[in-house]
C-alpha cells in the first residue's frame, strides 16, 4: 500500500508513541504524590488504593469494547478523543478540591487511557508493513515504559519545581495539545487514503456479527491464557508502582520521595530493556512460550522474596528485586506476539484487548487490597509497618495465577518465514 512506503509513515509513528508516552507516565505519576493527597484531603489508605484503582477499572472495562469499535470502524478517531480525554482529566485532577473531584478525574483519565494500546497496534498495523511492524512493535513497548520512567525523577523533579497541581496541570494541557496534534497526523494530512482503508477494513470486518466474534473468544481456552498470564506479569507491577512504592520506601526505608523515584526508575529501566531483549531471545530460540515462561517464573520468585525477608529485603537485593520486575513488566509485550500468532489479523484489537483486561484487572485489584491490609494493620497495631508484608502476598498470588496462564499457553514454534509473514 502507498502509506506503507511514504516517509511520512515515521511521522505518524513519532505521533503517536509521543502521545503514548505521555499518556503512560500519567497511569503511575499520581503515586509520587500519594502522602500528599492523604495529607492534603485527609484521607485513609484504602480510599488511596480506591483512587488508584478506578482509574484502572475503567480502563479494564473498556479494553474489549475498545477492540471492537478499533477492528470495525478504524483506530484514528477513538486515539484523538483519548488523547484529549486523558489531559482533560489530568487537569481536572490538579485542580480538585474534593476527594470526588480526584475520583472523576481519575475515571476521565482510564477513560482516555483505555483507547491508547489497542488502536496504536492497529495504527502501526495500517502504516507498516508487517516486516517492520514486528521490530516496531518493541519499540512500542518501551515506549510505555519510558513513560513510565518519565513519571519517576523528572516528574518528581517538576512536582517539586511547580507543586503537584502545577505539575499535573502542565502535563493535561500538554495532553490536550497531543490530540490536536494527531488530529492533523492522522486525519487532516493523509485523509483520502486512510478514508479509503477505514471503509475496506469495515466491510471485511462486518462479515461476522460482533457477538458472534464475542463468543468465540469468550470460549477460546488460548484467549484465556493470554489473559491469565497478562494478569499475572502487568497488574502486580504497575498496581504496586501506581500506588504504593513510594509510601513503601518511605515508611519501610525512611527514603526520601526522590529516594523511591529512582529506585523506581530502576525498575523502568528494567522494562526498557526487558521488551526488546525478551523478543530477540524469542525470536532467536524460534518459540514465544518457553522465554515467557521463565520470565513468570522468575517474577514469581521475586515477589516472594519481599515474603521471605518478612517485606524488608536489604536494600542491595531491593535494588535487583525493582529491576527484575521491571524487566518482566517489559517482557509482557510477548503476550500480544502470541495474539498475532494465534489469532487473524481482522480479530486482533478484540483480542488484544481482551489479553490487556486481564493484566489491568489485576492492576485494579492489586492497590485496593493492599490498601486494605495496610489499613487493618493501622488499625490493629497503630503502624503500616508490618502491613507491607501481608501486603506483599497480593503480588505472590496474582504470578502464580500469571504462571498457570502461560503454561497454558498453545503454540506452534516459529519459522524464520512465519516471523515475516
Amino acid at each position: 500500500m502507498e502509506k506503507q512506503n511514504s516517509k511520512f509513515r515515521w511521522i505518524v509513528f513519532a505521533s503517536v508513541l509521543f502521545t503514548y508516552l505521555l499518556m503512560a507516565s500519567q497511569r503511575t505519576a499520581p503515586g509520587l504524590i500519594t502522602d500528599q493527597v492523604m495529607r492534603d484531603f485527609n484521607v485513609t489508605a484504602s480510599t488511596i488504593g480506591l483512587l488508584t484503582s478506578i482509574q484502572f477499572f475503567v480502563y479494564t472495562g473498556l479494553q474489549i469494547p475498545m477492540g471492537i469499535l478499533a477492528d470495525r470502524y478504524g483506530p484514528n478517531f477513538f486515539l484523538i478523543i483519548g488523547a484529549i480525554l486523558t489531559g482533560l482529566g489530568t487537569i481536572i485532577y490538579s485542580l480538585g478540591t474534593h476527594e470526588f473531584v480526584l475520583f472523576f478525574a481519575r475515571m476521565l483519565t482510564g477513560t482516555g487511557d483505555a483507547t491508547i494500546w489497542v488502536n496504536m497496534v492497529l495504527i502501526l498495523g495500517q502504516w507498516f508493513k508487517v516486516k517492520e511492524f514486528v521490530r516496531l512493535i518493541g519499540l512500542a513497548g518501551m515506549t510505555g515504559s519510558l513513560g513510565f520512567l518519565l513519571a519517576t525523577v523528572p516528574f518528581s523533579a517538576w512536582i517539586d519545581l511547580l507543586g503537584w497541581r502545577g505539575a499535573f496541570f502542565s502535563a493535561g494541557l500538554v495532553l490536550c495539545l497531543c490530540g490536536i496534534l494527531l488530529y492533523f497526523v492522522l486525519i487532516k494530512k493523509p485523509k483520502k487514503i486512510l478514508l479509503n482503508d477505514s471503509v475496506s477494513a469495515s466491510k471485511e470486518i462486518q462479515r461476522e456479527k460482533t457477538w458472534g466474534i464475542l463468543r468465540r473468544i469468550f470460549s477460546n481456552r488460548q484467549a484465556w491464557a493470554l489473559f491469565l498470564c497478562h494478569f499475572g506479569v502487568v497488574g502486580a507491577y504497575v498496581g504496586f508502582i501506581g500506588s504504593w512504592a513510594v509510601p513503601y520506601g518511605m515508611d519501610v526505608y525512611g527514603m526520601t520521595r526522590s529516594e523511591v523515584s529512582q529506585l523506581i526508575m530502576i525498575g523502568l529501566i528494567g522494562a526498557l530493556i526487558g521488551a526488546p531483549l525478551t523478543s530477540w531471545i524469542s525470536a532467536r530460540l524460534e518459540t514465544i512460550k518457553k522465554p515467557y515462561v521463565i520470565v513468570h517464573i522468575i517474577i514469581l520468585l521475586s515477589w516472594a522474596v519481599f515474603l521471605l525477608f518478612k517485606g524488608n529485603p536489604p536494600s542491595g537485593i531491593l535494588i535487583v528485586l525493582f529491576f527484575i520486575i521491571g524487566y518482566g513488566y517489559g517482557a509482557s509485550a510477548l503476550t500480544f506476539a502470541v495474539v498475532r500468532q494465534s489469532f487473524p489479523l481482522k480479530e486482533s484489537g478484540i483480542v488484544s484487548g481482551f489479553a490487556n483486561t486481564g493484566g489491568f484487572l489485576s492492576a485494579v485489584l492489586l492497590p485496593s487490597i493492599f490498601g486494605i491490609v495496610l489499613d487493618q494493620f493501622e488499625t490493629i497495631t497503630g503502624s503500616i509497618g508490618n502491613g507491607y508484608y501481608y501486603g506483599f502476598y497480593t503480588p505472590v498470588i496474582f504470578s502464580i495465577i500469571g504462571l498457570m496462564g502461560v503454561l497454558s499457553i498453545k503454540e506452534n514454534y516459529l519459522q524464520k518465514n512465519e516471523i515475516m509473514r
